[in-house]
């Protein structure tokens, strides 16, 4: 079996989660600000990089790290393009905790237009794919938002993940699809249905063997995705947590069958800088299984 094939063969048959650690330049900040590391620690980018890839390879080589409960991990290219413990991060995932390496690919977002932020464009995006699949790369993610119940601004979004999707695709990637629903959004269940609806169209129309994963935040109705779930195009429908804490994501996420997390502040809520290596560790163990737990669901 290819390495491929084995990865895939981990999120079809192995309960688990996605590890997401692909906060940006612009969501780096508060990540280690949450992390216990003022913004007067750092001067400039590249040495802010450097802090947060070090909480990054703190939290993989942590013993409670592992592929037993997580499926996935989702890096940041800068990530990427490092090394953890002398080996590169994508390779270290895989070989040392066999756990699958994913890029987060967009540019950003645009400024809200119909209700929703489209992405950005991604003009150097062949390019960054090869490079990733020659890492040992699986695959990718990129973010949209979803702000208000506006069908054609939904299906505005819906319809560019899947372009960029289709390109991922070609390049021997598994692209995860994530229209995020914003939980303020005014009229969110019903933004998800109309979200459901757009989903399905573009699921129902991809060729039969090709691959996507969903992420999607936690829906107002219980079981609103399983339609999605159980699509013989789709590889794993995740969730993010879109802001509600680890407790309260974890109590939504556990009512919806078969959907497992892709928790990035969730995660790591509660980690600090000043821990010990066993308080740390101790920490990321409860926060793992608790996530762990409410994907099994």
């Amino acid at each position: 079996m290819s390495k491929f094939e084995q990865q895939t063969a981990k999120f079809r048959t192995q309960a688990g989660f996605i590890a997401a650690l692909d906060q940006s330049g612009g969501s780096t900040p508060k990540a280690l600000n949450l992390y216990g590391i003022p913004s007067s620690a750092w001067s400039g980018d590249a040495a802010m990089m450097d802090l947060i890839h070090a909480m990054r390879t703190r939290i993989v080589t942590s013993p409670a790290f592992n592929g037993e409960r997580i499926l996935a991990a989702i890096l940041f290219e800068d990530t990427m393009d490092r090394d953890i413990q002398g080996r590169p991060t994508a390779e270290y995932l895989w070989e040392v905790k066999k756990v699958v390496p994913i890029l987060k690919v967009d540019k950003g977002l645009e400024a809200e237009a119909d209700g929703v932020q489209l992405m950005k464009p991604m003009p150097g995006l062949d390019a960054l794919l090869a490079r990733a699949k020659g890492k040992g790369i699986f695959g990718t993610k990129m973010r949209s938002v979803i702000k208000q119940a506006n069908a054609a601004g939904i299906r505005a979004v819906v319809d560019q993940q899947f372009v960029v999707a289709r390109q991922i695709i070609a390049a021997g990637l598994v692209p995860i699809i994530e229209p995020e629903v914003d939980i303020k959004c005014p009229d969110k269940a019903a933004a998800e249905d109309l979200l459901k609806i757009a989903l399905l169209g573009q699921l129902d129309s991809l060729p039969e063997g090709q691959l996507v994963m969903l992420k999607l935040t936690l829906p107002n109705t219980d079981n609103l995705y399983t339609d999605c779930i159980e699509h013989p195009r789709v590889l794993k429908v995740v969730a993010l947590s879109g802001g509600y804490s680890r407790n309260e994501a974890n109590t939504r996420l556990a009512r919806q069958h078969g959907m497992v997390a892709s928790f990035s502040r969730a995660l790591t809520e509660g980690l600090s800088a000043q821990q010990s290596d066993a308080e740390f560790n101790a920490a990321l163990d409860q926060a793992i299984e608790s996530i762990y737990q409410a994907s099994k669901t």
